[in-house]
């Protein structure tokens, strides 16, 4: 978050608060921070309904505070003082979080001149007339602290900038957003749906959109191919004592899918991730150090049992397919092996339209979530701190990312509408294999432990997929398109011309960057008129159109329609063309 903008967007959600207050006199107040680009505020509107609708009354309220000048004065009173004030109030948010707050320390409060008082650290402009432009965008519901068996909040959210230029632009960035929003598109471009029998969460690929993300997943299957990776297979579900060992049920058992055997009485989990499984196939026989590094890669389905709240087309699902690898190294190979990765993410991104890259180096904080000796993270964060250096990233530091194992180069992908999106990630583990007891023999004939790295290159590919589906809109590059080419006939009359064409389109083999990608076409030979087939074939976003009459017939030509030209080609030169598109 911009920090110069923070007091401002903290301030506008207090006037935001005072506005609700005297529209709703019994409105409850939970909490409303300054976020990025803007802020929101969670309420409790108790049997009032809030919509869209009503944002336009509370955002004019909003106008007639700020032009009073209200000045934002701090106070410091006691814990029994604050709790006074919240039950005068009738503030049943605001008692609990006073209630958990330390006796001896003093509680700070902000009163907007003598409209509105609040529970808050701060910081705030001097008054009201120093917040900038803003507009409340949209009502959105919000489970009290995140809990969904807590009562459901009304969150407002709104945006603020210190210009109406700056305002502006990202309103009509947003307006795009919403044209590309990936549910939208998934739904127009029949990639995916749901269904409330299969449950929340759970996502169901349409043949074009399981075409689409196999293409992607073997594609990056195919760049680790070629780096030396090896494909493995592990099950979906194992004994609890896997993730016990590794850590993972202590930090996430809340998060697992359970299944108990009725043969056996034991409890299983659904792998909620893939690395565990990867130490179990290193353990399976003796290593050396001559077969150092050992590199597994996997894309297969893990299942994790996320809040309902925080569920979202294909951005947050309980079923997300990862692109994984693990690298089991000595330490002497950890530069080489992350340079090699670095590689890999910077490829595929390329490919994808998507090559401005940030590199985010997430460090531990000094929380009791992490496991293993400090010292050791010590050493990690510095290697991977050097090969950002050594492979020219253009990276930042930030402290309380990392996994709790080890830290991680998590990179930020920029989409077309230039915002950031954590995709692709390398991280360095020295723990896991020393809490499952790895080792292979070194060149003096001692165990010693590995190194272990895991990367996934797309992430999820649900994840990924919402962010790709966004960036391009829908209009996917030629070579991964699950449509490539629509034929259109004009009449019936030029079957055998028609012919001659998918003959030419079934021999069409794209070698980049899948080899042996055999080219994807229909044809809509249906009885209607060409203008309701050329829609049709606009609004799936087909890449090449072919448009065939009695005239192209004659002439030997095929009239193309691409999305930003049109052309016409002789039929001999039709497989050179279509080649050149990918």
């Amino acid at each position: 978050m911009n920090e110069n903008l923070e007091p401002m967007r903290h301030t506008l959600s207090h006037i935001l608060a005072a506005a609700v207050k005297e529209l709703y006199k019994d409105a409850k107040f939970g909490i409303g921070p300054a976020i990025d680009n803007g802020f929101y505020y969670d309420i409790d509107f108790g049997q009032t309904k809030i919509s869209d609708t009503d944002l336009l009354k509370i955002e004019k309220k909003m106008h007639s505070l700020i032009d009073r000048k209200l000045p934002m004065t701090k106070r410091k009173v006691t814990k029994t003082e604050a709790l006074g004030w919240a039950r005068d109030h009738n503030q049943d948010y605001k008692i609990e979080l006073i209630e958990e707050l330390p006796e001896s320390d003093p509680i700070t409060f902000y009163d907007l001149g003598e409209v509105f008082t609040d529970l808050c650290k701060g910081p705030h402009v001097k008054n009201t007339k120093e917040v900038g432009p803003f507009k409340l965008i949209r009502v959105a519901g919000a489970y009290w602290r995140g809990d969904e068996h807590r009562p459901m909040l009304t969150r407002i959210y709104g945006v603020a900038f210190s210009t109406d230029d700056e305002l502006n632009a990202f309103l009509k960035q947003q307006e795009e957003a919403k044209k590309r929003d990936h549910r939208k598109l998934g739904k127009e471009l029949d990639l995916f749906c749901f269904s409330d029998l299969v449950g929340a969460g759970l996502p169901m690929f349409t043949p074009r959109g399981t075409e689409l993300r196999e293409l992607m997943a073997n594609y990056s299957l195919s760049l680790r191919g070629k780096e030396g990776f090896k494909k493995v297979w592990t099950p979906h579900i194992t004994k609890t004592d896997l993730y016990k060992t590794s850590g993972h049920y202590a930090k996430f058992g809340d998060e697992l899918f359970m299944v108990h055997s009725q043969v056996s009485g034991e409890d299983f989990a659904m792998k909620p991730m893939n690395c565990p499984h990867h130490t179990q196939i290193f353990a399976s026989r003796p290593r050396t150090y001559k077969e150092m590094p050992v590199r597994y890669m996997e894309a297969t389905t893990d299942y994790r049992d996320e809040k309902t709240g925080e569920l979202g087309g294909l951005s947050r699902v309980r079923s997300l397919t990862q692109d994984d690898s693990h690298v089991f190294c000595r330490r002497d190979q950890i530069k080489e092996e992350v340079k090699r990765l670095v590689s890999i993410v910077k490829e595929l991104y390329e490919t994808v339209g998507m090559q401005k890259l940030r590199a985010r180096l997430s460090y531990r904080s000094d929380e009791d979530k992490y496991l293993g000796d400090k010292k050791l993270w010590a050493m990690a964060q510095e290697q991977i701190k050097q090969a950002a250096i050594d492979n020219n990233l253009d990276y930042f530091e930030q402290e309380g990312e990392a996994a709790f194992y080890g830290p991680k180069i998590d990179f930020m992908a920029e989409d077309a509408l230039g915002r950031e999106h954590q995709l692709a990630t390398i991280q360095l583990d020295f723990v896991m294999p020393e809490r499952f007891g790895l080792e292979f023999t070194n060149q003096k004939g001692e165990k010693e432990c590995p190194v272990m790295i895991h990367h996934a290159t797309l992430g999820s590919i649900e994840r990924f997929l919402s962010v790709f589906i966004e960036h391009t809109g829908g209009w996917f590059p030629f070579w991964c398109a699950p449509e490539q080419v629509r034929v259109l006939t004009v009449n019936n009359q030029i079957n055998d011309y028609v012919s001659q064409i998918t003959e030419i389109l079934d021999q069409i083999i794209l070698d980049q960057p899948l080899k042996y990608n055999e080219l994807r076409y229909t044809v809509d030979d249906s009885a209607d008129s060409l203008g309701k087939k050329i829609r049709r074939a606009t609004e799936m976003k087909i890449p090449a159109v072919l448009i065939v009459g009695p005239k192209d017939a004659e002439e030997g030509i095929v009239s193309i329609r691409l999305r930003d030209r049109e052309e016409k080609v002789k039929l001999t030169k039709l497989t050179e063309f279509l080649k050149g598109l990918k």
